[in-house]
């Protein structure tokens, strides 16, 4: 996901007003803004919700795609026409509250009692800047878990029992490797562990490709490097040393990118600069591809695809890992509704508000009553998500980094990611990459 590029004299001009009179009269209306369409239609009934207990507020709703919503969020920040309320990353939050963009949520009645307890554990503490105040209030969280095509394991000769238990590590890949081996085919359809295996024709990956992964990997590597241990910061959260030179995250990505030479993996060319997991796995490109609890639905979706979700595998620590990233809900500083923008975010970080959005089936609502009904929800859909909840209630979890400076550190991973991938860089160029980033909280 790009990170937010923000400057100074931009945010420095900030002016006007978000909020605007209600449609009737004698209300005020508070401006939203999200970017994911699937959660659309939860949040229209949580408006409806809260309109019907706060008469006096009418909440806007605008949606944008990922790309477009940041651009557009930002003009608007810029312009003086930004929304009251928007769903916040964590990649951003840092830059907009030294930039004073947002507003502390201790600072308003209807939000200073957040109980970090009414939530999965850790969550609200992410929004927690380095001056103690929250900045955003817990909307959701997210984990990462194998989807698979049943038609393709049983081409295979394989059940989804044959990806319960499977173990790793950045040595030899362990049962993993061996069965995204045996997963990939050529074109002359002989497997990837088979004699006479053609790594240059491949047909079918035994592992989709999300990319390089910048500088989280939330979906690419950060399952596989938390699995040994591995952390990205010196602290959980607000960490000011990056560790991207520990020999443990070097040698999940050397094994990683390791795979693209026996050929089980894509290639950096055969997926670009726009690398699509559902399209993939939709397609039979690959057979296995690891991606986000927020993709479920798209997944789902998918037509003549038998699904099946299994967990990650089991690294070297004893147990699976994957990053624990959650959003927030944001106020914007130039709101000229803070008190109704509070009520709105009050509201939306509820049992009531998240058991709404729980139900529509799309994503993990933040406190664990929403989480509830989502399990539900997917079960009725007929899929069992355990593997994406069991991480977060067993604790298996490595939390997103936070840290100041994630535009600056975009900047210096990226291009050497995809170096790495492509093949053009070592993996010890991480070394003198870590000591660049280092030195922004110098």
């Amino acid at each position: 996901m790009a990170a937010l590029a923000v400057a100074a004299a931009s945010f420095a001009a900030l002016s006007g007003c978000a909020s605007a009179p209600g449609a009737a009269s004698g209300t005020v209306t508070v401006d939203y803004w999200l970017w994911e369409s699937l959660q659309l239609p939860g949040y229209e009934k949580c408006a409806t919700a809260f309109e019907a207990e706060n008469p006096d507020v009418d909440v806007r709703i605008t949606q944008y795609g990922w790309a477009d919503y940041w651009q557009k969020l930002t003009a608007g920040l810029v312009a003086g026409a930004g929304p009251d309320v928007f769903t916040d990353h964590l990649t951003k939050y840092p830059e907009f509250v030294s930039r004073g963009v947002i507003l502390p949520l201790d600072d308003f009645p209807a939000t200073a009692g957040l109980d970090p307890a009414d939530y999965q554990a850790g969550l609200a503490e992410l929004w927690k800047g380095q001056d103690g105040k929250q900045y955003g209030s817990p909307k959701d969280f997210d984990t990462v878990a194998l989807f698979y095509d049943e038609a393709v394991l049983a081409k295979a000769g394989m059940t989804p029992a044959d990806l319960q238990g499977l173990t790793w590590n950045p040595e030899d890949g362990g049962t993993f490797e061996e069965v995204i081996a045996h997963l990939t085919v050529d074109a002359n359809g002989v497997r990837g562990d088979e004699e006479g295996f053609d790594p240059t024709r491949v047909v079918t990956y035994g592992l989709g490709s999300n990319g390089a992964g910048d500088t989280n990997g939330q979906t690419q590597w950060a399952w596989l490097a938390g699995a040994t241990g591995w952390e990205f910061t010196n602290a959980p959260v607000w960490g000011d040393r990056y560790a991207y030179d520990d020999p443990r995250f070097k040698d999940s990505i050397a094994w990683l990118f390791g795979l693209v030479e026996k050929g089980y993996l894509p290639p950096y060319e055969r997926v670009g600069t726009a690398p699509n997991l559902v399209q993939q796995l939709g397609s039979g490109q690959a057979a296995l591809v690891a991606d986000g609890s927020w993709t479920i639905s798209s997944y789902a979706r998918l037509q003549g695809v038998d699904l099946g979700i299994a967990s990650v595998p089991i690294g070297p620590i004893g147990h699976p890992v994957s990053m624990y990233n959650g959003l927030g809900d944001s106020i914007s500083a130039q709101t000229d509704a803070p008190e109704e923008s509070a009520r709105w975010v009050a509201f939306l970080g509820s049992d009531e508000c998240q058991t709404i959005v729980g139900k529509e089936g799309v994503i993990f609502p933040a406190r664990p009553a929403g989480t509830e009904a989502a399990i539900q929800a997917f079960a009725d859909k007929g899929f069992d998500v355990k593997p994406f909840t069991d991480l977060v209630d067993d604790g298996n979890t490595i939390l997103f980094p936070v840290t100041n400076n994630a535009a600056e550190i975009l900047a210096i991973m990226k291009p050497v990611m995809d170096s790495i991938y492509i093949g053009s860089e070592p993996v010890d160029s991480l070394d003198q990459v870590n000591e660049r980033v280092n030195r922004l909280f110098e």
